[in-house]
Parts: C-alpha cells; sequence; structure tokens
C-alpha cells in the first residue's frame, strides 16, 4: 500500500516573504497589486486537473482581504489551515504576541471558511531552538498539528537537531510537530520544496519522497503560488541573492509541479495527522 503524502501551500503575497522583509515596509503592503487570489487559482486549477487534495496554510492577513479565495478553497475540498496572521515570524515574538497572532489569524480563517482551523505553518519555518514555548503555546490553543519546522541548517531558517519525520514536542499533549521533506544524502540533509524544487532538478524532490516512503513515513511538500507567477513585480532595489531566490525558474514551476503530483500520492495534512 502506498503512503499518502502531504501537499501544502503557503497562501500569502509576493510582496510578503521573507526575502524581501527589509526592502518592502509593511506600511506599504496595502499599495502593491495583489496577485495572490490569481495565482493560487492557478494552484487550484492545476491541483483539479490533477485529482489531488492539499492543505493551504493561508495567512490571516490575505484571508481579511480575500474571504472568497478561503470559501473556493474549502468548496473544492482542501484543507484550511493557518499560517500566522502577517508572516512576522515566531523568534521575534514572545509567547504572549504569537499566541494573540494565532488568535487573530485563527479566527478570520474560521470566519471566511466556516471551517474549524486545526493545522498551523509559521512563516518561513520559525519555530526552532529559540521558541522553546512555541508547541506549548499551539497545544493550549487547541491545534492538533504543526508543520513549522525545516530540519536543515540553512541562513535563512532551520533546526538541523530536529527529528526527520513527525514527532510530538510534548510529553503531556497530543500535538504533533511534522517537519517539511528533506532529503538525506550521504549524512547531510537537503531541502526539497519551495525554491529548492523550484530551481533544482525534480528528480531531488522525487528522490526525497521515496525516501522517506521507504521508512514508512509521509512527505511533507510545500510551495507558495506566487511561485507559478513569472509575470509578478520585480522589486529592483531587493538585494541580488534575494532576487535570484525569488525570481529563479518562475516559468518552470507549474510544470514542474503538474509532474509531481502525478507521480507520487498526495492528501491533506489533517487527513494525515488524524491517522497517526
Amino acid at each position: 500500500m502506498s503512503v499518502v503524502n502531504g501537499l501544502s501551500v503557503d497562501i500569502e503575497e509576493w510582496f510578503q516573504v521573507g526575502a524581501f522583509e527589509k526592502t518592502i515596509a509593511r506600511g506599504d503592503w496595502e499599495s502593491l497589486e495583489s496577485r495572490v487570489e490569481r495565482n493560487t487559482g492557478m494552484v487550484l486549477d492545476l491541483f483539479a486537473e490533477a485529482g489531488v487534495k492539499g492543505t493551504f496554510f493561508t495567512l490571516g492577513w490575505v484571508a481579511a482581504r480575500h474571504p472568497a479565495l478561503v470559501r473556493r478553497i474549502v468548496a473544492e475540498g482542501h484543507e484550511i489551515a493557518s499560517h500566522g496572521w502577517d508572516h512576522a515570524r515566531v523568534f521575534t515574538m514572545d509567547a504572549a504576541a504569537f499566541r494573540d497572532d494565532l488568535r487573530r489569524a485563527r479566527a478570520v480563517l474560521e470566519d471566511a471558511g466556516g471551517v474549524a482551523v486545526t493545522g498551523y505553518r509559521a512563516p518561513s519555518f520559525s519555530i526552532d531552538a529559540r521558541t522553546p514555548w512555541a508547541h506549548r503555546v499551539l497545544a493550549e490553543e487547541g491545534y492538533a498539528y504543526s508543520s513549522s519546522v525545516a530540519p536543515i541548517a540553512h541562513d535563512h531558517y532551520g533546526w538541523r537537531d530536529s527529528p526527520r519525520y513527525a514527532w510530538r514536542p510534548l510529553a503531556d499533549a497530543p500535538l504533533i510537530e511534522l517537519p517539511v521533506t528533506v532529503a538525506e544524502i550521504a549524512g547531510r540533509r537537503l531541502a526539497t520544496g519551495g525554491g529548492f524544487f523550484r530551481m533544482l532538478p525534480a528528480a531531488l524532490t522525487d528522490f526525497a519522497v521515496r525516501q522517506v516512503n521507504d521508512a514508512g513515513q509521509p512527505a511533507i511538500f510545500y510551495f507558495h503560488p506566487w511561485e507559478v507567477d513569472p509575470g509578478q513585480p520585480r522589486v529592483v532595489d531587493a538585494p541580488l541573492r534575494s532576487k535570484l531566490r525569488h525570481y529563479s525558474r518562475l516559468g518552470a514551476m507549474a510544470g514542474k509541479l503538474g509532474g509531481l503530483v502525478r507521480r507520487h500520492d498526495w492528501g491533506r495534512i489533517d487527513a494525515i495527522t488524524a491517522a497517526r
């Protein structure tokens, strides 16, 4: 019997990404072109054509401005989960601020979608060794799972000491942490989702999925709607490294995704969590 893997999308605008957080001020967001509804619609169409369901980790900020998008995601059989309010990284908050962020986002998501929100993903995988209180807060707020850890060493994010597969961070709570999938080659861990999938050969992600499935574990794959949008505005004054990470191979992403979702079995992360 094949393993069902977690297919996930982090719903945010092109201007809310970590790569531009020091270039684009939050106060300017409202004046910038919104493309999230268009781009997420393309993703939903791609999933419908492939006959797959997934989890859409959505910013509360986006849900407040595009409630019809949240309703469409739910109506098409996908899971709505929380990506926090406005892409603030968890390690920039204390426990009280994190709790407020969770509550604010969840209220808007549940109001728009009409369904309970039980999953969470930290912006930029920002739950790590610096946030020992984060899983406790999630459990107290009634979340069933988090998919907020990237078990790698990376300049932008990562918690290399995290378990590679699903684990329970609290001995006295049922909360499950499902790290995003990495490939392990000669003792090194390599990221396989998002920009790594976009820029590296798809065979690396296929290898990682087969590797974790052979261990009896589900892969957790992620990407962003802005990654299927080669026509998005260019941030000319961003650092070169940020521009390379954000804009490289955007035109190839939709085709690569279409192949990936057909080569493996995929589903919602809440269903994977419930089966554990």
